[in-house]
C-alpha cells in the first residue's frame, strides 16, 4: 500500500518535517556534506555534491549568516508527497524569508526530494 499524503495532518507531517530540516540546517551550518544528504532522495543526493553544498553554505554564510528561528507557515498536502514551508530568519540578515522542503516516501523512509532557502 502506497503512503497518501493527503490522509495525514498537517501535525503529523510537521512531526516528520522538522527534525529532518533541523538536522539539514544544522549539517549546512557546519557544512558537513553526509549528514546534510542523509534523508536526501537519489535524485537530490546528485545534485548536492560536496562541492556544491561547499559553494552555497560559503556564500549565504557570509551574507546571511547562520539559520536562527523557524516557524511553520503552511503544509501542501499531495498524494506523494507533502510542501512544507517555514518562515526562517538569519543571524545577519534583517527580515523574513522562506524554508521549503518536499517530503516524499520512499522504500519505507521519509526522504527530502526538494529543500531551499529563498
Amino acid at each position: 500500500m502506497t503512503l497518501n499524503f493527503e490522509t495525514m495532518t498537517e501535525q503529523q507531517i510537521l512531526a516528520i518535517a522538522n527534525p529532518i530540516m533541523d538536522n539539514l540546517m544544522k549539517a549546512s551550518t557546519q557544512r558537513d556534506h553526509a549528514r546534510h544528504v542523509r534523508d536526501f532522495t537519489g535524485r537530490l543526493k546528485a545534485i548536492v555534491t560536496p562541492d556544491y553544498l561547499e559553494c552555497v553554505c560559503q556564500q549565504y554564510q557570509a551574507e546571511k549568516g547562520y539559520f536562527t528561528t523557524r516557524t511553520p507557515i503552511a503544509v501542501l498536502r499531495r498524494p506523494d508527497s507533502a510542501a512544507i514551508l517555514w518562515k526562517q530568519h538569519f543571524t545577519k540578515a534583517s527580515g523574513e524569508f522562506v524554508a521549503e522542503m518536499v517530503l516524499v516516501h520512499r522504500d519505507g523512509q521519509y526522504l527530502v526530494d526538494h529543500v531551499m532557502v529563498f
